[in-house]
């Protein structure tokens, strides 16, 4: 049988100030699989049967950016028609959009970020414009991304001129659009420096999340302390006595302030990443975000951006980036693409229940919960492939890999159910 939350793993850190903090956080409000997996994508015009590839693979969701500069080319006046055009087509299956507000327009300060109050009550405007355009759609909106990056924020990133530009837009949205989501600052990691001086400014009294971008070369679970660390952070802001007078957030009142994964990856061109090895990250990925209570997780990125080996840009897709119109799958999928479509298969309708203790800290045995049917997942992060007992009561189970193929059926016995674990997870359940 599933063991007691009392013999729950609890991975301590080494750190005082986080050592309450575990590799999972079990939330009374998870979302349901796969309500909340996404995929960022760079375009507002899709090919024929491409979003239909997207729902496919399970996504509910797509982030986008939405050009300050390509929707307004006179000042005053907005052209939204190119989103239009992507609404339509994502309405068409269910799919939500998470729109990035961001970079400079040529028409304000020489398309630099807006830094300066004119320039910034200029983008407020526009995007309170937009959000207004698109109300009760249900758009997320993120204000910039990754303003902590110079390639973004150019010449360098001062987030005392990012919150000068969050505040503007939050109020804007306060006043013209209240009812609309608003989350940033979608930085580049997790990064706290920047991240705490945002909440010291008050930016979470107009947030409904916090969008960070985790990427790491190293394994997707070393994600589950910083996650800890910043919903300490979100909490201990999020409850501070405020002497500014401004309403709290609205949108969650009284309500913890997710934090959202709204984009990271793994590229197939870094050093040692196959596309195998891709596709078990990715799997790996989306497993600690929704044990992690994250409740939005995208994915970077949904075809490759070009052919070039060397060039990292270019391999963080599920797919690869030739448009195939003779074929029923648009493009052709990286293995990747599988492992996002079984893991939206297998657990569609589940939501995470617990982590199982199993004897070693790099194994991991996650429940998902569907009513009373309970499905498993089971790999680790050690790089020798090992048997595993899990506390289980008799029965029979079938099993099937990350990406989508039958791997047999497991009998659990006496000593629970034993099975062989790799880097590379593997799903079960009960068979009927």
């Amino acid at each position: 049988m599933i063991l007691p939350l009392i013999f729950l793993v609890t991975l301590m850190s080494g750190c005082t100030a986080d050592s309450d903090c575990k590799f999972d956080h079990p939330t009374a409000n998870a979302s349901v699989i796969p309500q909340g997996l996404g995929v960022n994508i760079h375009f507002t015009n899709p090919q024929t049967g491409e979003i239909k590839m997207i729902a496919d693979a399970g996504f509910r969701w797509v982030r986008m950016d939405f050009k300050w500069d390509v929707t307004e080319r006179e000042r005053g006046r907005y052209d939204f028609a190119d989103y239009d055009r992507l609404m339509k087509a994502l309405d068409e299956y269910h799919i939500r959009a998470l729109f990035i507000l961001d970079y400079g327009n040529p028409l304000y300060d020489n398309g630099n970020p807006p830094r300066t109050a004119a320039t910034q009550q200029a983008f407020a405007r526009w995007a309170s414009a937009a959000a207004k355009h698109f109300s009760n759609r249900g758009i997320m909106w993120e204000i910039y991304n990754e303003p902590n990056k110079p390639m973004f924020w150019p010449p360098g990133p001062q987030v005392s001129e990012y919150i000068d530009l969050a505040l503007a837009v939050g109020r804007a949205f306060r006043a013209e659009a209240p009812n609309e989501q608003l989350i940033g600052p979608g930085v580049s990691e997790i990064d706290f420096s920047f991240l705490e001086t945002c909440f010291r400014a008050g930016l979470l009294d107009y947030w409904s999340g916090v969008s960070v971008h985790p990427y790491r070369k190293t394994d997707p679970e070393t994600a589950a302390l910083e996650y800890c660390r910043l919903r300490k952070l979100i909490q201990r802001y999020r409850t501070r006595s405020d002497s500014s007078g401004i309403a709290k957030n609205s949108s969650l009142p009284d309500k913890e302030i997710p934090i959202i994964s709204s984009e990271w990856g793994y590229s197939t061109a870094w050093r040692g990443m196959t596309e195998e090895k891709q596709a078990a990250r990715l799997s790996r990925e989306l497993l600690t975000n929704t044990a992690n209570g994250i409740p939005i997780s995208i994915w970077y990125d949904w075809h490759d951006d070009g052919s070039d080996p060397g060039d990292a840009e270019h391999h963080f897709g599920l797919v690869r980036n030739t448009y195939q119109t003779d074929r029923d799958q648009v493009y052709e999928p990286k293995p990747a693409y599988f492992a996002a479509r079984t893991f939206s298969d297998y657990f569609n309708g589940y939501f995470y229940e617990q982590r199982l203790a199993v004897g070693r800290d790099d194994d991991y045995v996650l429940v998902f919960r569907k009513s009373n049917d309970r499905r498993f997942v089971a790999w680790t992060t050690s790089n020798s492939a090992h048997r595993i007992d899990i506390p289980m009561d008799k029965g029979e189970f079938r099993v099937i890999r990350h990406t989508g193929e039958s791997a047999g059926s497991a009998s659990s016995g006496p000593a629970g159910l034993s099975i062989e674990v790799s880097t590379q997870p593997v799903y079960f359940g009960r068979a009927n």
